[in-house]
């Protein structure tokens, strides 16, 4: 490659002696463990774990079998699906863990866990074991999809502790590649073991397992120095995701309509994977570049054994010495309720677990969660019955849940790096972008409730759009608000409100007023349930109630948030991330002085 060419020029150029010689060979190696042992190469680990981390999104493709081999009917295989659901929305436990055990064991714990779960669950489907009870079956699925909140929590947390000043933008991809995991994983199974859905469960089980033991060490804490090329290389990774993005919709969209042989298959999952690793090309490329530029010129002597790199820092203004010492003063003792209530650190300070829990911000952002995501949760739960209800073909049905997922990862995207460019440059509140979103939210599911021919394409856009926006808003949102100390378990925490939510939402309001809709057309026509055996209704008065609901809702959550705008207007009025560049900075003078012989002074 051309920057390792230039490596070996750079350290060849001007060695006159053996030793120098020899110590330029070693040079390659060098730069080589540097990256392995650097943030960027622990970034693209984090993007490969959470492509691997969005399983739950396959349930549809896979369910059907668990269905026909276990002789399931349709609530036994909604209860299983409440059980992913509950699983993978809870993440409370992973992230108290985390507060305690290092990244590795965390990793470790997410990958026993996905393996156990699912492997479980593709021996009952092949019938290698005895058929398990449907509570066992609930609680296997329910460990396999809680399982990718170990990962989830050891890569996005990591990573926004090491590129704390772009959180919002890296939060935006790592989210994104979630939400396009199951794309890649369809395209992976499709070359693995042609059209078997039973085989997607085996590679469900063991493929996101094995990423997180080959990154277990990888996926670390690493001491922040200031790059300027940081940004720069977030908006080459935007740009690669999309393309990969864009080829997994194209390429979906023409294995429905065509089709394809196994060396097509291979095709698509081989340039998928190409199109993944596209970053890290640029990251070596980057790395090897501030790796040439912390090369200063060398001061001669007369000895060349003893050429020192020079490097001129200027170390911070200090008051040691111009001002006399104070005694210490003992702070008054405060009670420990006391603290949690009323003595709080300030908005980007590190608030303890209680302080941040038990604050007005959180309630408020829990309510806010509880509306938005519980609302276009449901609207995504139920879009296959939307579409039949209004009378769509199945194929038409198949493509609103392509849009979903495709707009879904566009949310993500569009959510992480725009609100960090309002917040940086223009001090844009990032609950404002929430408030925004939510609104947006509100006129798609209008759309559903009134509506027209041809709508429910706007609908299913605008809905998966706003969708996949609010995840990387929320975390971004919980981390700048309550500091990164106890991160892992307060975004765990403040993602509890979805699965809430769309119990209220989907179970009891949507799912009740639906079938109350059907009851009333059966009855119409002189029937009663007991005379058909699939509750169905068809007409746009099905969800009409129920989606007006929706939308008050969801306009209640964006009024929500607009209060959260208020009381943290002054803080994001200020420099945020002031505070990480002053760290930063100070490693930076901090940093050892290099000689010619790579030791350090």
């Amino acid at each position: 490659m051309i920057f390792w060419n230039e490596l070996r020029q750079a350290k060849v150029m001007g060695a006159t002696a053996p030793g120098d010689v020899s110590r330029s060979s070693s040079e390659p190696l060098r730069f080589v463990i540097h990256f392995l042992r650097g943030r960027w190469f622990s970034l693209f680990a984090s993007f490969l774990i959470m492509a691997g981390a969005g399983a739950t999104y396959l349930f549809g493709v896979y369910s059907k079998e668990i269905k026909a081999s276990l002789g399931y009917d349709q609530t036994t295989l909604n209860l299983l699906g409440f059980f992913k659901d509950l699983g993978a929305n809870v993440g409370v436990l992973s992230g108290l863990i985390a507060e305690v055990v290092p990244t590795w064991f965390l990793l470790l714990i997410g990958a026993g866990l996905n393996f156990a779960g699912y492997f479980v669950i593709w021996l009952a489907v092949m019938g290698k074991i005895a058929k398990p009870r449907v509570w066992q079956m609930c609680l296997y699925i329910c460990i396999g999809a809680n399982s990718q909140n170990f990962a989830n929590t050891g890569a996005l947390v990591t990573s926004v502790r090491n590129f704390p000043e772009s959180r919002g933008s890296m939060i935006g991809l790592l989210k994104g590649f979630t939400g396009l995991s199951g794309a890649i994983m369809t395209q992976l199974y499709l070359a693995l073991y042609g059209n078997d859905s039973k085989s997607l469960i085996l590679l469900i089980g063991w493929l996101p397992a094995a990423l997180s033991v080959v990154f277990v060490y990888t996926i670390r804490e690493i001491k922040v120095v200031r790059d300027k090329g940081e940004l720069k290389m977030f908006y080459i990774c935007l740009v690669s995701t999309i393309v990969l993005a864009l080829f997994l919709m194209v390429i979906t969209i023409l294995e429905k309509v065509a089709s394809f042989s196994e060396a097509g298959f291979d095709a698509s999952a081989a340039v998928s994977c190409i199109l993944l690793f596209v970053p890290l090309l640029f990251f070596v490329r980057h790395e090897f570049t501030l790796w040439q530029t912390r090369k200063t010129p060398i001061v001669e002597d007369n000895n060349p054994s003893t050429k020192i790199t020079v490097q001129t820092v200027v170390p911070p203004a200090s008051s040691e010495g111009n001002e006399p010492e104070k005694s210490p003063t003992k702070e008054p003792k405060v009670s420990w309720l006391a603290n949690i209530f009323f003595h709080k650190p300030k908005r980007g300070e590190d608030y303890s677990i209680l302080q941040a829990l038990l604050s007005t911000d959180m309630l408020i952002i829990f309510i806010a969660n509880f509306c938005g995501m519980g609302s276009s949760l449901t609207a995504v739960d139920n879009m296959g019955q939307l579409g039949e209800s209004l009378g769509y073909p199945e194929k038409t049905i198949k493509t609103f849940v392509s849009l979903l997922s495709i707009w879904n990862f566009f949310g993500r995207i569009f959510a992480g790096f725009l609100s960090e460019t309002l917040v940086v440059k223009y001090k844009f509140p990032r609950p404002l972008m929430m408030t925004l979103i939510l609104l947006l939210s509100c006129i798609g599911l209008l759309l559903i409730a009134f509506p027209t021919p041809g709508s429910l394409y706007i609908a299913s856009i605008v809905i998966g759009f706003s969708f996949g926006a609010q995840l990387p808003l929320l975390f971004t949102i919980i981390s700048e608000l309550f500091g990164l100390k106890y991160y892992s378990t307060l975004f765990s925490c403040g993602q509890l409100a979805s699965p809430l939510g769309t119990y209220v939402l989907n179970v009891m309001i949507t799912g009740h007023l639906y079938d109350k809709e059907a009851r009333n057309d059966l009855a119409k026509r002189g029937l009663t349930r007991a005379d058909v055996k699939e509750l169905i209704c068809i007409g746009s008065h099905c969800y009409r109630l129920a989606f007006i609901i929706l939308t008050c809702v969801t306009f209640f959550g964006a009024v929500s948030s607009l209060i959260l705008v208020a009381r943290t207007r002054e803080f994001y009025r200020g420099d945020i991330y002031k505070k990480f560049r002053d760290q930063a900075e100070e490693l930076q003078v901090e940093m050892p002085v290099t000689t010619s012989d790579g030791s350090k002074r």
